[in-house]
């Protein structure tokens, strides 16, 4: 649809004005709003569609003012609706016989409702049309039950709520904590003191880059004295060893004998006799190390 020129929306209160504005446009009845329609999908006449808005406006801002408990501006509630309802006069087909109240209503709330959704949180509420309407009925169940509207639920009242409105007990306790909490800025500041942001406090649990560094250095060293020390294995003990000790799914002694023809009982012999050479060689390698960097250390 082209662009309209429609009263601007204040964006810093002032809405009494616009709501007057908007009050002073007519409503048109069954016969001028068919005549409109028609003038704008058959010939494009924007004064046609201009009026059929304009006569609408009041319903925008009344839907609009049924979702502000919500914590966004009314202001922008009001602009999104307006959008839902240029769609709607677009889509418009008067001669299926309906008002075009009754089919704008929908597209009105689809915008607005859509806009909540997209300006609550920045992690997704869910798509599916269950959660949605768990988003926009829980507050108003809860209002009718007397819940109180912030704070943790009870089992009881999730149960309540629950049956109310045949959604699972764990949902209604996840959407519920979902509405108690906004999302805050990381620069926001903790208190009065603004030199101290919220960023600052929180605690990074990853290793730390000079820990981190001194791990993998710490792990190359283990391996390169594990390298070491299975070749000082002869073959068969390093084969057995590998396939026993170093693989996640071990091949079994009984096939191990089969591929050196000896029972499973010496291959178990063997598999510990490599081990202790390994084990053996690994710890005199690692006091030779701590030798060698002591004297490092002390200049020697």
């Amino acid at each position: 649809m082209a662009t309209l020129n429609l009263p601007a929306v204040p964006v810093d209160g002032g809405l009494s004005r616009y709501f007057r504005e908007v009050w002073a446009f007519p409503i048109l009845d069954k016969e001028e709003e068919f005549m409109l329609a028609e003038r704008w999908r058959k010939h494009g006449d924007r004064e046609a569609a201009h009026q059929l808005v304009t006569s609408h406006l009041r319903l925008v801002a009344k839907i609009a003012m049924k979702y502000r408990g919500y914590g966004l501006p009314v202001s922008d509630l009001v602009s999104e609706g307006s959008i839902g309802l240029m769609k709607a006069v677009r889509k418009f087909e008067p001669e299926r016989g309906f008002r075009l109240s009754t089919y704008a209503i929908w597209w009105i709330k689809a915008s607005i409702t859509e806009y909540i959704l997209k300006s609550w949180s920045m992690v997704k509420l869910g798509t599916v049309s269950a959660q949605k309407k768990l988003f926009f009925s829980l507050r108003r169940t809860k209002s009718k039950l007397k819940i109180m509207d912030e704070g943790e639920l009870t089992p009881d009242q999730a149960d309540e709520l629950s049956n109310m409105l045949n959604v699972s007990a764990s949902d209604i306790t996840n959407m519920n904590r979902r509405l108690a909490g906004r999302d805050a800025s990381l620069n926001a500041p903790v208190s009065m003191d603004e030199s101290i942001e919220f960023q600052d406090t929180l605690v990074d649990g990853a290793p730390t880059p000079e820990a981190a560094t001194a791990d993998s250095q710490e792990l190359t060293f283990r391996r390169g004295l594990l390298g070491d020390a299975i070749a000082t294995l002869s073959e068969r003990e390093k084969h057995i060893f590998t396939e026993r000790r170093l693989k996640e799914d071990p091949v079994t002694l009984e096939e191990l004998g089969k591929v050196y023809g000896i029972s499973r009982e010496r291959v178990r012999q063997l598999e510990v006799r490599a081990f202790e050479k390994v084990q053996r060689a690994v710890e005199t390698a690692a006091a030779a190390a701590e030798i060698t960097a002591a004297a490092a250390e002390a200049g020697i």
